[in-house]
């Protein structure tokens, strides 16, 4: 692995100091996430090339670059990715990257009002886009990097800035509303596979609780399953959540915890956490995702 992530990164290295080629006249941009990609089309949409690495259901945690992804981002005019160790096999990489092509979406923000963790490399929660205000402010800077790079679309870029960023408002507000007529204080508990939806807890009033931490390179033990089911059964949550990124077999074996000592719990569906929904459908953008998760949730815990 060592000697792999190694011609990776001298590969990168040797193109990054190349000259600069765009295909067709425009930016070659990647991304990691589809969060990201999602966003960074919002902005860009027709005045750049744009491909991204992880595609639905792809836990960032655990990708490993292949072949095809040095190509990509050996090619890249810019690179975008969300930082904060969350595409922890590509940290490294990126980090020997270090100039102008790499530009981490964390960046956007002040880490001070980030969720700090003990547990974890970074110190601090990676899944940020659970903050709409924090994906409206990561829209404020993807936007800029833009225009720097293309200044003649500057004017394009600043209007699908503020079209973007009134739709995820929207979205803000109306899923406030949904959540405070429909779901009382007592229920709102999130009991998922792993610590990602912390700011969406922060944010929203809910009670967050991952059987993972916050990285899904950690596994969850027994001790944990049994620690999280008497925690289930003492609060009386009605419904725990698989997630499409990671396998479900923990959160069956916490179900199957609860229930062996004579508490009822279903599963309340599936949560985008760490990837978006394929390609082409609602969930497959950032909005629609959110969406969805907010109406499984309220749906299952109502």
């Amino acid at each position: 692995m060592q000697k792999y992530l190694y011609i990776i990164i001298i590969s990168l290295i040797f193109f990054s100091c190349k000259n600069e080629k765009k295909t067709n006249g425009k930016l070659n941009v990647v991304t990691t996430t589809s969060m990201i990609t999602d966003l960074v089309k919002n902005i860009g949409g027709e005045h750049i090339n744009l491909q991204g690495l992880m595609g639905s259901g792809v836990d960032p945690h655990l990708y490993k670059a292949s072949e095809g992804d040095v190509t990509k981002l050996s090619s890249a005019d810019i690179i975008f990715y969300n930082g904060l160790h969350l595409e922890g096999k590509l940290v490294e990489v990126f980090e020997k990257m270090k100039n102008k092509k790499t530009i981490a979406i964390s960046d956007a923000l002040d880490e001070k009002t980030l969720i700090g963790s003990e547990y974890f490399a970074s110190n601090y929660d990676p899944h940020i886009w659970f903050n709409v205000d924090y994906w409206i402010k990561a829209t404020e800077y993807v936007t800029d990097i833009l225009i720097d790079a293309i200044p003649d679309k500057k004017a394009v870029f600043e209007a699908n800035r503020v079209s973007y960023m009134k739709k995820l408002s929207t979205l803000k507000a109306t899923m406030h509303h949904i959540i405070e007529e429909s779901l009382p204080k007592e229920k709102r508990i999130l009991v998922t596979a792993h610590d990602a939806f912390n700011y969406f807890g922060k944010s929203f009033g809910f009670e967050v609780v991952g059987l993972q931490g916050l990285s899904t390179a950690t596994e969850a033990g027994v001790q944990d399953v049994q620690k999280l089911s008497a925690f289930i059964i003492e609060r009386n949550v009605k419904a725990i959540f698989v997630e499409s990124s990671v396998p479900k077999r923990t959160i069956e074996a916490l179900q199957a915890a609860v229930n062996s000592k004579g508490h009822d719990v279903i599963i309340g569906g599936s949560l985008y956490s760490d990837a978006l929904g394929n390609t082409g459908t609602l969930e497959g953008t950032y909005i629609g995702m959110f969406e969805y998760n907010v109406n499984t949730i309220v749906n299952a815990l109502k």
